[in-house]
């Protein structure tokens, strides 16, 4: 039995491309009866629509539980794997409590619906993407020294996410448009960069500091407990199975991960060095997320991956990192 480290992606992950990955399953039936019950569009109705749309599958209150919903259903449909940990990306911190048996199903639903709908028609700020990476996927000192320098002379500016090969920036509307000038034209596969993530707030920043506060009033009555798998957060740090507190794994959910920096590519690292699977399976639509998982792989040199054609060497010979998305991979672990 393979052993895997599972990674939940956040709601950006979501896009025109990744449609149909909402499949039928216990947890998904769950989550459709959840919204049905408060008078919004289903998972399934959204993944299903004839048409997609920014309003409708973009916008937050909507993205979250889609991108929740796609995780949920892979995680169900699993077979003939052993799951030694989870990590999550952004808002799929709040799945990984989920899959990871930190919170009882109705209640991760809740905190996911809760903190998207506070997006509906506020969001506050931005969010931009920098790559960080050359042709070869190794790290860009240029790069880095270009972002490190935009951060620190542009007011209102902070890390929202780190991913390793990318470096997401959050910050108010006339910082990111400041920082979008300032940071020199790279180009990403298929786009320019720097770009701005449509209808994403600061998240991961100084500016949700009352979308804190206001998460910590209204799911003060979650059922938080230790989970049954290893946890691995935004810094880095492991919550173990029957150790964590759960009123501290509340408390870093609701206060540090919202207006802190998410260290992604930490997280992965250590989930790699303390657990040694045998794969990273990416979650719902999560594919976009391989090439921070293999950022995190060259940084430490894991398995002999110091570039982008070692790692499309190891994926040759037996994918270590499986996109559920992508139906060649996902037939390895269903």
């Amino acid at each position: 039995m393979r052993r895997v480290v599972l990674v939940c992606p956040g709601r950006g992950s979501y896009s025109r491309e990744t449609r149909g990955v909402v499949r039928p399953g216990p947890s998904v039936a769950a989550a459709d009866r959840f919204r049905a019950a408060l008078g919004r569009p289903t998972p399934t109705e959204m993944d299903t629509a004839e048409t997609y749309s920014s309003r409708l599958h973009v916008a937050g209150e909507n993205a979250s539980i889609l991108t929740m919903a796609a995780s949920l259903s892979d995680r169900d449909a699993l077979s003939g794997v052993d799951v030694v940990a989870v990590v999550g990306n952004s808002m799929g911190w709040y799945t990984a409590l989920c899959v990871a048996g930190a919170l009882p199903l109705d209640d991760g639903l809740r905190l996911v619906e809760t903190m998207g709908q506070y997006q509906a028609g506020n969001v506050i700020g931005g969010q931009l993407v920098y790559p960080l990476t050359d042709a070869e996927w190794r790290p860009d000192p240029e790069a880095a020294a270009a972002v490190a320098e935009v951060q620190a002379s542009t007011p209102d500016l902070w890390w929202s996410i780190r991913l390793g090969n990318q470096a997401v920036l959050g910050g108010s509307e006339a910082a990111i448009a400041s920082a979008l000038r300032a940071l020199p034209p790279r180009r990403v596969g298929e786009r320019d960069a720097p770009f701005q993530l449509p209808l994403h707030s600061a998240f991961h920043t100084p500016l949700l500091a009352a979308t804190s506060a206001r998460a910590r009033a209204d799911l003060a009555d979650l059922a938080w407990r230790a989970p049954e798998v290893p946890l691995v957060d935004g810094t880095g740090r492991l919550w173990r199975p029957r150790s964590a507190d759960p009123a501290a794994l509340a408390s870093y959910t609701l206060g540090a991960q919202v207006v802190e920096p998410y260290g992604f590519v930490d997280g992965v690292r250590v989930a790699l060095a303390e657990y040694a699977p045998d794969a990273v399976v990416l979650l719902g639509p999560g594919g976009n997320l391989g090439g921070a998982v293999a950022a995190a792989m060259i940084a430490d040199g894991w398995k002999g991956v110091r570039c982008k054609a070692d790692f499309l060497a190891l994926q040759g010979r037996e994918p270590f990192v499986v996109a559920m998305n992508r139906p060649e991979q996902r037939s390895l672990v269903t």
